[in-house]
């Protein structure tokens, strides 16, 4: 995916709200938006070199957006906003290939009451796909989630009653950055999910990783990476 912003370069000075971060641009404060709601552990230290895309849109707060990280060498991409078009990008370049046997995808479909990110058919075949961002990654190993996620668990059992309903189910991890060789769930941040997780994998629920490829320009869905439970 080719990012339309060019970004400039910052330092982080603060989180200030869940969605709010204050950084130092051009050596003065500057106010971002921070499109993320997790706890971006590891990537949003004070001191942290960020990268900030800016926007000319009406009735905001700020003029940029704070879409990546610097962690140590590992450029990372926090924009939540990113992963579904990811996906769907993988998808229409027929390069995700669990779901090769899909001909048409729709985004953000609502079903059995909750908001549900793709839909992917075919004729006599349906798909309810869930996509998850993930951004933490310790030795290697890729975590999710950062923070409970009540919503997560409840997405889970939407995928489980699907799957029960004849819909082929799965969630995707999007790791936003190269440097995992398989994720796990993290149960010391959310156990509940851990299990949640585990649970719908048994009842039919298929789990699906990859890494990113991140720079400034663009980021892209490469490596699929193994799910350990």
């Amino acid at each position: 995916m080719k990012l339309t912003s060019t970004l400039v370069e910052a330092t982080l000075l603060e989180r200030t709200t869940r969605f709010s971060t204050l950084v130092e641009l051009r050596g003065q404060p500057q106010l971002a938006h921070l499109p993320n709601s997790g706890r971006l552990e590891g990537c949003l230290q004070p001191g942290a070199r960020v990268l900030l895309a800016e926007h000319q849109a009406h009735r905001r707060r700020t003029g940029y957006d704070l879409v990546m990280a610097l962690v140590g060498e590992v450029l990372v991409s926090v924009d939540a906003r990113l992963p579904t078009a990811l996906v769907a990008e993988a998808f229409s370049r027929r390069a995700l290939a669990p779901f090769a046997g899909y001909t048409e995808m729709e985004r953000e479909v609502t079903w059995g009451g909750s908001r549900i990110d793709l839909l992917f058919s075919a004729p006599a075949r349906k798909g309810l796909v869930e996509v998850k961002s993930v951004t933490l990654v310790r030795g290697g190993r890729a975590l999710f989630p950062d923070a409970p996620t009540l919503r997560g668990r409840r997405q889970l059992a939407t995928l489980v009653q699907a799957q029960k309903q004849g819909y082929e189910a799965a969630i995707i991890f999007v790791v936003q950055r190269p440097d995992a060789f398989a994720l796990h769930p993290n149960a010391p941040a959310d156990p509940y999910f851990a299990q949640a997780l585990r649970e719908a994998v048994a009842q039919g629920v298929v789990p699906y990783a990859y890494t990113c490829q991140v720079s400034p320009d663009e980021i892209t869905l490469t490596q699929r990476i193994p799910v350990f439970l």
